[in-house]
């Protein structure tokens, strides 16, 4: 199989092979995915290594690697945890987004084939990010905070519903599927929204019963989601109730719980969440 990583800031994953077709979703620089087809010399279909999802790119957006370099980048990663930060190479400056993932990064540098970089931003590796915490999962998502909405989109410069959970959960150690109607049949149902924790996800459903929305639940009946831009609006038993709107924007369908090796947050005390606490401390 041939596999290719995202050297640009982040590349769109279209449903045809056109620029005028619709984006599915997104690559991040440091993601990688497999060829499956190749359409001329312009374009190629291909599968998200991460997720599985399925649809075109434009072969200039994407760098080849050889097998070693797959499987050295897919276990030797690190996350950024700014919301833009360029990484310096010898002649030029590439711009990096939160979530995106610095292959073989050592805390200072990092090399995509013949490239190296300097890269003086916050990053987090993978290894560190074993252990899920809710606090941890809040904090991350508040750094989207006034992202716009952009369908399709993952990166803190345009992003939809389902993307923003994905990528968080994700630097959280915690791997989700791509769209909103396939991440509910994760996790474990809670059944009331007065049993909800922070860091559980709540799904909403439109008007013919299709869930099309997702959101992270916060502390005292509070949500983040991304409609119109990341932000946190009130939830309860019917659903999302917009105060700028001064009406409910989203019906409730179902929460799921995807933290479920803890204790309520604010009973567990181990030595696991203190090493957290700390991480979280960082930034």
């Amino acid at each position: 199989m041939a596999i290719c990583i995202c050297p640009l800031s982040m590349a769109p994953v279209r449903n045809s092979a056109s620029h005028k077709s619709e984006m599915l979703t997104q690559v991040l620089f440091g993601e990688m995915v497999e060829i499956l087809e190749e359409k001329g010399r312009q374009w190629c279909k291909v599968r998200c290594c991460d997720d599985n999802s399925v649809g075109w790119m434009a072969t200039n957006q994407l760098k080849a690697l050889t097998p070693s370099e797959y499987a050295d980048y897919r276990e030797n990663f690190a996350f950024v945890l700014e919301f833009m930060q360029p990484a310096m190479a010898e002649d030029h400056f590439l711009p990096i987004t939160l979530g995106a993932r610095l292959p073989n990064f050592d805390g200072m540098r990092f090399r995509l084939g013949e490239v190296s970089y300097n890269f003086s931003g916050q990053a987090v590796f993978q290894k560190d990010m074993v252990v899920s915490n809710s606090n941890l999962i809040i904090k991350l998502a508040k750094r989207y905070l006034n992202a716009p909405f952009l369908w399709g989109g993952r990166s803190p410069l345009g992003i939809d519903s389902s993307g923003f959970v994905q990528v968080v959960f994700r630097m959280a150690g915690v791997k989700l599927t791509r769209e909103a109607e396939q991440q509910i049949f994760q996790g474990e149902n809670v059944h009331f929204i007065d049993h909800a924790w922070p860091g559980d996800l709540a799904f909403f459903e439109n008007y013919k019963g299709r869930v099309t929305h997702v959101g992270i639940i916060m502390e005292d009946k509070q949500i983040i989601h991304a409609y119109g831009k990341v932000r946190i609006d009130t939830i309860d038993h019917y659903g999302i109730y917009n105060q700028d709107q001064k009406r409910y924007t989203h019906r409730l369908r179902l929460i799921k719980r995807l933290l479920t090796n803890q204790e309520k947050p604010e009973h567990k005390k181990s030595e696991d969440t203190e090493i957290l606490r700390q991480q979280i401390e960082l930034f």
